[in-house]
């Protein structure tokens, strides 16, 4: 994969389209990215893995952060295009994040959704692939066989992470390195392991519970008896060997003991059944010599009953009879006893209506009456047309007074709208004062505001001007001390190095050993060895006076970094504040700020004042248009209320006339309505009394002929002989009682069998009852017994036969077990055939690490100068942690092997490093063996001395073999002179951009 061309416009610090030439960077083979801190260098990286993946690096795609330019304008949209050849194919990717925008019409801001673009260059020039973000997702990760977390790890080489990596426990890297080689796999088969090896636990230990249950109900089936007090149910548990075995004996005990007890309550049952037998014909026969007893006795009782009874039977028969003629009088007593009623009710309304005439129609007749009605009639409907009149009289009053109520409104709306009228002109003229003096209020803060914004711009550089030159004064004063600091002790290493050099002799003499050859001369004699003079220096206090030196040495170099970045940056903003000095401009800044403050409230009335005038020249020509209607309507309601008069004049007199006194004509309809309705009445009465009377004298008279005829002398005597029907139903059914009596009587006196039973001794039934009952309780209590008995056989054979089947089905579920079990304990590192404790992800995630650890070597070698080796252990971790993930470091001068941990801050550098670019070879191999064109390593090179660093750079440009291009993110200053191709991101206020420098090109 080799990075071409990247180009952002409105991405993280970059408001501005910026466009990366990786082909006229990558020529030297090394190209450094830097820049201040916050300028956007990591935002490069960020943009390459936002092309490619569609999301930013993970560490750095947190909630909510928007990939937007807050520098950039609200209707440039954010874009990233990259172009990169992967798998032999050039391709073209560009991608537009979910972003708002202005609105096309109207105010306010509306969204657009990411979008993606795939182009490929072919022959004919560029042809588009896809817009889904799906399948240009799909295309890149197969194209580069990496998934996101491979490229950032693999070509973004994160130094910060691999230096956590040396020193993280194996939890740590484990989870690393499963992430990187996709392991995931071999963890869901430990897991799937896992489950199945629980399901099946799960399923044994359920077949015996099942089987203990079942036992359980056997034990409940078989009941208490001797025998099995003295064979107990066995008390296993689930998962418990023997329990199979336990369970079928006891089941075989049960079984005896229950047909044994089925025997014996079957002979019982047989003995009991023969005596309840007998005592149930003893308790029969008493019964019926009891009823035959006592049905005797009983006759007996009711026929004495009957002889007494006559008198009222005799009684009974006359009232009878006499009902009977009775019941023909009965209705022609009921036709009297109406007509009398209906002429009282119709003598009283007579009297009553006769009392509401006047005087001189009390005594009228039916005739009289009829007449007087026929003639109010006719006078109340000449009433209708007079009815009429006066509602219009009515309607005409209250016109007149709505006509009167509008005059007086027309009037005060035509003095109001004349008072504002005379205004008018003096209105107007304020307020397009108003209008004229905010315009230019507005104008002037606009000019105000373009004035402004320059002037704190220059503000704000001039003091960071002030602030960066107060800093490179103090950079100076320390660095001049350190300077002088740094000379002193490079004198005194030099002088201690130089005396030692002097008394060298003595120190060599120190080694001799009698009859051994010396180093110096090869004499096996020593005559005179060397002695040391006073204050001999050693080598200690040598190497003690360098460290000094080199401490002091390192002290003034960052120092001069610090004061040459301050020198550059003090430049930059020297060249933005202009000439001018930070009062004048703080004085300029504060007195556009007011002025434009001033102008800016003053303009913010010209909506309003506008708004006014607006409504005030509407408001003028809506009153003089009421004005002159006001006018003309008020000559039409004159002549109107004129006719209107006149009208009413003739409706009342001609409504004086009909009334006869009454106030309105309603009320003299309601007089005569009263009038008519008295005599009406009156004279239906008078027609009712009449007809009633003669009904009353034609119903007695057929009274007395029906009382003649049923037989009786005299009307009262019929009235009293009249009985209700429910007293003679009641009289017949006591006659009729009496009568079924007798005959009843006369048949069981005819019966032989009871007066034989009643010369016999009284009968004991319920003793004969008492001695049935209690043979047929022992007989239910024998039956049930057997019953018992019959049902615990079946029961209990039926439960065995359902345990032995559910033995026999848990033998295969047993073995399924053992034989998963065996393999899930192998696989998650817990069984004893596993002797390191390793589990079957972090055994194939050892064999990774340990093929890292070898290509990281190949590089710590060469950059530590043979000194170091990184090799994989999978020594069984202290405690009760698992081994496979240990990292350790071989250190050839010592000959020892210690953990990575254990490094130094430039030795941590170079195993990072070095495991960061074997990761890389490994993870390219494992995803296809994909070659890897372009790399980049962010940070970490200010832990190196001078030494150090040549040697990283030779094995980094030892990267370029076969045109590979690697790009250094750093802030280190030396770079910048050792590596010539630069991308240099320039940090200004408005936005970020870039700058190539190359030994062809600077921008």
């Amino acid at each position: 994969m080799r990075l071409h061309r990247l180009a952002v416009t409105a991405f993280g610090p970059f408001a501005e389209p910026q466009e990366i030439d990786f082909d006229a960077l990558s020529g030297a083979g090394i190209f450094l990215l830097h820049g201040p801190t916050g300028a956007g260098k990591t935002s490069v990286l960020d943009a390459v893995c936002y092309a490619l993946y569609g999301s930013v690096p993970g560490p750095r795609q947190a909630p909510g952060t928007s990939l937007r330019s807050d520098h950039a304008s609200a209707g440039t949209p954010t874009e990233v295009t990259l172009e990169l050849t992967a798998g032999g194919r050039r391709l073209e990717i560009t991608r537009r994040p979910e972003q708002e925008r202005p609105k096309k019409r109207g105010t306010g801001t509306t969204k657009d959704k990411a979008q993606s673009r795939l182009r490929e260059h072919t022959g004919e020039g560029w042809e588009p692939l896809s817009r889904s973000h799906q399948e240009i997702g799909e295309e890149i990760e197969q194209l580069l066989g990496m998934s996101r977390e491979q490229f950032c790890q693999v070509v973004l080489l994160p130094q910060g992470e691999f230096a956590k990596f040396l020193r993280a426990d194996e939890a740590a890297r484990g989870r690393l390195l499963g992430r990187l080689f996709d392991t995931r796999r071999f963890a869901a088969v430990e897991a799937l392991l896992g489950e199945r090896r629980r399901a099946a636990e799960a399923k044994v230990r359920a077949g015996d519970e099942k089987v203990l249950h079942t036992a359980q109900r056997l034990a409940q089936a078989a009941g208490d008896s001797a025998d099995l007090r003295a064979w107990p149910l066995p008390g296993h548990q689930p998962g418990d060997p023997g329990l199979a075995e336990a369970v079928r004996a006891w089941a075989a005990v049960a079984r005896c003991s229950a047909r044994e007890r089925l025997d014996v309550a079957e002979y019982a049952l047989a003995a009991v059944e023969s005596r309840h037998h007998a005592a149930r014909r003893a308790a029969e026969d008493a019964r019926e010599l009891d009823r035959l007893q006592r049905r005797h006795a009983e006759t007996v009782r009711r026929a004495a009953l009957l002889a007494e009874a006559e008198p009222e039977r005799e009684r009974v028969r006359e009232l009878l009879d006499r009902a009977r003629r009775g019941a023909l009088v009965a209705p022609a007593l009921e036709l009297r006893g109406a007509a009398s009623a209906a002429h009282l009710a119709a003598a009283h309304a007579e009297a009553a209506t006769r009392a509401e005439l006047p005087p001189q129609l009390k005594e009228a007749g039916t005739e009289q009456l009829a007449a007087v009605e026929q003639r109010l009639r006719e006078d109340l409907g000449a009433l209708g047309a007079a009815h009429r009149a006066e509602q219009r009289s009515s309607e005409i009053g209250r016109e007149r007074a709505d006509l009167e109520r509008e005059s007086r409104a027309a009037e005060e709306q035509h003095q109001e709208s004349a008072e504002w009228l005379e205004r008018w002109e003096a209105t107007r003229t304020a307020l397009q004062e108003r209008v004229d003096a905010a315009q230019q209020a507005a104008t002037l803060a606009e000019q105000l505001a373009g004035r402004l914004e320059p002037a704190r711009m220059h503000l704000n550089a001039a003091r960071r001007r002030d602030e960066l030159a107060a800093d490179a004064d103090r950079a100076e004063a320390e660095l001049l001390t350190l300077r002088e600091e740094s000379a002193a002790a490079r004198e005194r290493w030099l002088e201690l190095k130089e005396a030692r050099l002097r008394g060298i002799a003595a120190e060599l003499a120190e080694a001799l050993v009698a009859g051994e050859a010396c180093t110096v001369c090869g004499s096996a004699e020593h005559p005179a060895p060397a002695r040391p003079a006073p204050g001999h220096v050693d080598r200690a206090a040598e190497d003690t006076a360098h460290s000094l030196f080199e401490r002091a040495e390192q002290a003034r170099a960052a120092v001069e970094r610090r004061l040459a970045a301050a020198r550059e940056a003090r430049a930059e903003a020297a060249a933005a504040a202009g000439e001018a000095t930070t009062a004048e401009l703080l004085a300029l800044t504060s007195d556009l700020s007011a002025r434009h403050a001033a102008a800016h409230a003053a303009a913010a009335g010209l909506h309003s004042a506008r708004e006014r005038l607006a409504r005030a020249e509407r408001e003028h020509a809506t009153r003089s248009s009421e004005r002159q209607g006001a006018e003309t309507r008020a000559a039409a309601r004159a002549s109107r209320r004129e006719a209107l008069d006149r009208e009413q004049a003739a409706l009342e007199a001609e409504l004086a006339l009909v009334r006869d006194g009454a106030p309105t004509v309603a009320a003299r309809a309601r007089t005569l309505e009263d009038r008519v309705r008295m005599v009406s009445s009156a004279a239906g009465a008078l027609r009712r009394a009449e007809g009633t009377a003669a009904r009353l004298k034609e119903a007695d008279d057929q009274l007395a002929d029906a009382a003649f005829k049923a037989g009786f002398d005299t009307i009262e005597a019929a009235a009293d002989a009249v009985l209700p029907e429910y007293e003679r139903t009641a009289l017949q059914h006591r006659l009729d009682a009496w009568q079924t009596e007798e005959a009843l009587l006369a048949d069981r006196r005819g019966e032989t069998g009871a007066a034989e039973a009643a010369a016999l001794p009284p009968a004991e039934p319920e003793r004969a009852e008492a001695y049935a009952a209690q043979a047929a309780a022992r007989l239910r209590t024998a039956g049930s017994a057997a019953d018992a008995a019959r049902e615990r056989c079946t029961e209990l054979d039926r439960l065995s036969r359902q345990a032995e089947q559910e033995l026999r089905a848990l033998g295969p579920l047993r073995e399924a077990y053992d034989r998963v079990a065996r393999l899930a304990g192998l696989t998650a590192g817990t069984s004893a055939d596993n002797e390191r404790k390793m589990r079957l992800e972090a055994y194939v995630l050892a064999a990774r690490l340990e093929q890292v650890a070898a290509a990281a070597t190949v590089r710590l070698l060469r950059m530590s100068g043979g000194r170091y080796t990184l090799v994989h252990s999978d020594a069984r971790a202290g405690g009760r942690g698992r081994s496979g993930l240990g990292l350790h470091v071989v250190d050839a001068w010592t000959g020892s092997e210690r953990d990575t941990a254990t490094l130094s801050g430039g030795e941590t550098f170079f195993a990072s490093l070095a495991l960061a670019l074997g990761l890389a070879d490994v993870v390219t191999d494992e995803a296809g063996g994909m070659r890897l064109d372009t790399l980049f390593i962010d940070e970490g090179f200010g832990s190196l001395d001078d030494q150090a660093l040549d040697e990283v750079l030779d094995v980094l440009d030892s990267l370029r073999e076969r045109d590979r291009s690697v790009g250094i993110v750093s802030h280190v200053a030396d770079l910048r002179t050792r590596v010539q191709a630069q991308l240099e991101i320039v940090k200004q206020r408005g936005g970020s951009v870039v700058r190539h420098r190359t030994a062809a090109l600077t921008d």
